[in-house]
Order: structure tokens, then C-alpha cells, then sequence
């Protein structure tokens, strides 16, 4: 399996299971209607343990264009498999999506709010507010990375199970730092089900909040950058 194939079809486990698990819980009709925030939380876990154990039989399992990036910067991945990378990331987050929008497709147009259809697809802050929006993306990511080069690193590696303890982070990141933003903590997430999202015929559908969208794309970025860097300068030297 070659690595674009490989992070096309590990990001799209990650979006039919992670946006589906949105879906089920906040649309209207669904079996999951009202499950709430563990069952969200737990379902993306499961999504990440998923996908990357999907996708390490190919790649490196980043399923994330911030990763990917930290990784070339810091930590010897080579730039030259960076665009190939990326764009598996992102189409596999699309397909992702258009997937999870056929399997609810009646419930999201029977659900009255534009807001909650959108959450289907893509995050939105609670309380809106850039700097400390971003500061929170920042975080989540900056633990996200930080954790999974101790996890990944010689000695400590599971090798393909090292799926399970980054499945564990992401649902411990989830639990506790996931509320100010919804934990996007990956641009290819957000912005690939975005895009569908502004694409597909909704019912009732509202607009597709392109004044937020950058936040869940630098955020994380910019946190997995740090994280790197302070592993590589300080921890793994």
C-alpha cells in the first residue's frame, strides 16, 4: 500500500468514524441522539486507533497535515513525502465526510439547526473568541504531538499497536481539554469536512463559517511545531 493510499484511507476511517460519531449524537432522529460528550469523545477515540492502525500497514500514520509538517521540520521525515502525504490526508478527510453524509443524510435534513448540522462535519468554538480559541487548538495539539513522540519513541514503541495508546491520548485530550473548541487539534479534520459541507445539498443548511476555519488549521500547526521542536532541542537529543 503505497503512503498516499495509506493516509487517504487511515483519514477516512478517522472522519466516518469521528464525524459519524458527532452525527449519531447530535442530530435529529438518530438511535444516539443527546448521548453527549463521552460518547463523542470515546467514538473519536476509537476513530484515531482505527485509522492509524489502518494506515501504519503503508505510512507513517500521521492522518494530520500538522503532523506531518512538525515531523519534516524537527524530526528527519522527509519533505519530498510531505505533498504526498497531505493530499491523502485531505481527500480521505473528504471522502470521509461525504460518507458519513450519506449514512445520516435524511437526519441531517431533519434537523432544524444549521449549527448542528455543521458540528457534523467540522468544529465550532463555545465561546467565540480568536486568541483564546487559538491558544486552546495550540494546547490540545502541543499535547497531542508531545505524546505520541513518547509514545513512538524506541523502547516505548507498541509498533503497530501504538495505535492504542495515541487512540488513549486522543481520548484523554478529548475529556479534558476538548471543551473551549471541540479539539480539532488536526487541519486535514476541519478543513476537508468543511469544504464538503459548503459543497453538499442540505436541507435547511446554513453557511460554513469560513471566519472560524483558520483557527483549526494554524492552531494546530503552530502546536505541533512547538512540541517537536521541544522534544527534539530538549528531550531526544
Amino acid at each position: 500500500m503505497t503512503p498516499f493510499l495509506a493516509e487517504m484511507l487511515g483519514t477516512m476511517f478517522l472522519i466516518v468514524l469521528g464525524d459519524g460519531v458527532v452525527a449519531n449524537v447530535v442530530l435529529a432522529k438518530t438511535k444516539g441522539n443527546s448521548g453527549g460528550w463521552i460518547v463523542i469523545t470515546f467514538g473519536w477515540a476509537i476513530a484515531v486507533f482505527t485509522g492509524v492502525f489502518v494506515a501504519s500497514h503503508g505510512s507513517a500514520a500521521h492522518l494530520n497535515p500538522a503532523i506531518t509538517l512538525a515531523m519534516a521540520a524537527f524530526n528527519n521525515f522527509p519533505w519530498s513525502d510531505v505533498p504526498v502525504y497531505l493530499a491523502g490526508q485531505f481527500a480521505g478527510s473528504m471522502i470521509g465526510a461525504v460518507l458519513v453524509w450519506l449514512s445520516y443524510r435524511q437526519h441531517l435534513d431533519e434537523t432544524k439547526d444549521p449549527a448542528l448540522q455543521l458540528a457534523t462535519f467540522c468544529n465550532a468554538p463555545a465561546i467565540r473568541n480568536t486568541v483564546h480559541n487559538i491558544i486552546s487548538e495550540i494546547i490540545g495539539t502541543f499535547i497531542l504531538v508531545l505524546g505520541v513522540l513518547f509514545m513512538t519513541k524506541p523502547g516505548n514503541s507498541l509498533g503497530t499497536l501504538d495505535a492504542l495508546p495515541v487512540g488513549l491520548l486522543v481520548l484523554g485530550i478529548g475529556l479534558s481539554l476538548g471543551g473551549p473548541t471541540g479539539y480539532a487539534i488536526n487541519p486535514a479534520r476541519d478543513l476537508g469536512p468543511r469544504i464538503i459541507h459548503s459543497i453538499l445539498p442540505i436541507k435547511n443548511k446554513g453557511k460554513s463559517d469560513w471566519g472560524y476555519s483558520w483557527i483549526p488549521v494554524i492552531g494546530p500547526i503552530a502546536g505541533a511545531l512547538l512540541a517537536a521542536f521541544i522534544y527534539k532541542t530538549f528531550i531526544h537529543l
